[in-house]
């Protein structure tokens, strides 16, 4: 992957790649889940602790085969069906598990393998079968004869065992390799060797694809991105451009919103029912009540309510809380503030730091100055209060309800219940200026 971070950790739509694999397993009808690891196993077993499953640490990494033999203790469960399968598969579904598990008890099998029909075999352990169909051997990509290279059929390293047959043939394998390491592949040859019952069961080409680079990185997040627009497509969500809308696993959309193309849905973000939501739009770790509008907007950390109206080209930052019916208009940033109901920045302005009452209208142009260099000064506007275009609001300052500031008004002071404020120099017209400074020209 070229990078200093855990391959299981790398996020795909969101969540690390290894989320999706536990997610799948945890669908099917199993006892415990076990999670071997070695690289950097601190920072892998601390930002996965909410998947709640048994940690196993690797401490050498010799092998695949090794990797199995450290777990024995805590999935050795008497003759129950052992699922063997990589991290960093996170397309596999639960469905193919299903099918992969169900094949194997219906056939008393030792081991049941996945395999996958692929257009590019390369570099991929080829599954050889006799007439019947029966798995005969399993041969690697170095060891293939020229008919063998032309096999599609390839191993995916995914496995269901009889934990009997898998712990005593790993006793028997050796690590006498290029790498001196110890693979599961060689407790499948001891399996067929000995005459063992081996099935299979073929997979889907994209379910266990492993990400080993950035590349396929960015296929299985096309992939997985694929799943989760058309789940919520079902659930009565509108995607007017599918393949151009990124939303998280974490995400939840309600019913009859329609979202727009280049839109990011982040995180914890929920959107409520009946929305309208992009084109060009970040929404991060956000609510967004029903029936409201966030057009050509970003949106991180805050809460807001129905019927509210954003945008275009506004900034919801950090901490902000726009209740029912608030409508934040063009080029505006709103900033760890409350704004109450039916109030309105339309355009042009900045708020931060702000409690903003009901109904409060601000004019274009309008700042909240709430810092002074060293520290954040809060500003509050009571309800029904107008504040001019082009007002400056000196922090802390309180304007009262039903106030009024006039326009390109600075205002230091706090402001009455029912007063207009007025803070600007008187006009002066200088007769005939213009004339003269083109003479001077």
């Amino acid at each position: 992957m070229k990078s200093v971070r855990a391959k299981v950790l790398h996020p795909l739509c969101g969540r690390p790649m290894v989320h999706y694999v536990v997610k799948a397993v945890r669908k099917l009808p199993v006892d415990t889940i076990v999670l071997v690891i070695g690289h950097q196993h601190e920072t892998v077993r601390e930002e996965l602790a909410y998947l709640n499953v048994n940690f196993v640490i690797q401490g050498e990494q010799l092998g695949t085969a090794h990797a199995l033999s450290v777990a024995e203790d805590r999935v050795s469960n008497g003759d129950k069906p052992l699922l063997c399968l990589y991290g960093d598969v996170p397309l596999i579904t639960p469905q193919i598990l299903s099918s992969l598990l169900e094949t194997h008890l219906q056939e008393q099998n030792e081991v049941t393998i996945l395999t996958a029909i692929v257009s590019d075999p390369s570099g991929y352990g080829r599954i050889i079968r006799e007439q019947r169909g029966r798995v005969v051997a399993i041969t690697e990509d170095k060891d293939a004869s020229p008919r063998e290279k032309q096999i599609r059929e390839i191993n995916s390293g995914i496995y269901v065992f009889q934990p009997e047959a898998a712990f005593s043939s790993l006793r028997k394998i050796s690590n006498q390799n290029a790498k001196g390491e110890y693979y599961l592949t060689d407790v499948i040859g001891i399996l067929i060797s000995a005459g063992r019952r081996v099935g299979a069961i073929t997979a889907d080409e994209r379910e266990i694809l492993g990400i080993n680079s950035r590349k396929e990185l960015a296929v299985a997040e096309a992939v997985m991105r694929q799943r989760i627009v058309e789940e919520w497509m079902e659930r009565g969500v509108t995607f007017v451009n599918p393949q151009d809308s990124y939303v998280d696993e974490s995400v939840t959309i309600g019913q009859d919103t329609v979202i727009f193309p280049s839109t990011y849905l982040k995180g914890r973000t929920e959107i409520g029912r009946n929305c309208l939501i992009g084109p060009s739009t970040w929404i991060v770790d956000s609510t967004i009540g029903q029936d409201s509008e966030v057009l050509f907007s970003v949106v991180r950390e805050s809460t807001i309510h129905s019927g509210a109206r954003i945008g275009p080209f506004s900034h919801i930052r950090s901490g902000t809380l726009l209740k029912e019916k608030v409508k934040v208009g063009a080029f505006c940033e709103v900033k760890k503030s409350t704004v109450d109901t039916g109030s309105k920045i339309p355009h042009l302005s900045y708020v931060g730091d702000t409690e903003m009452g009901k109904n409060v209208n601000i004019g274009a142009g309008t700042i909240t100055c709430n810092y002074d260099g060293v520290n954040k000064h809060k500003t509050v506007i009571e309800d029904d209060a107008f504040i001019g275009s082009n007002t400056m609001l000196i922090a802390p300052v309180r304007v009262g309800k039903n106030a009024t500031t006039a326009a390109g008004s600075v205002i230091t002071k706090d402001v009455p219940d029912h007063a207009l404020a007025i803070e600007r120099t008187e006009q002066k017209n200088i007769e005939d200026w213009a004339k003269r400074k083109k003479q001077k020209e």
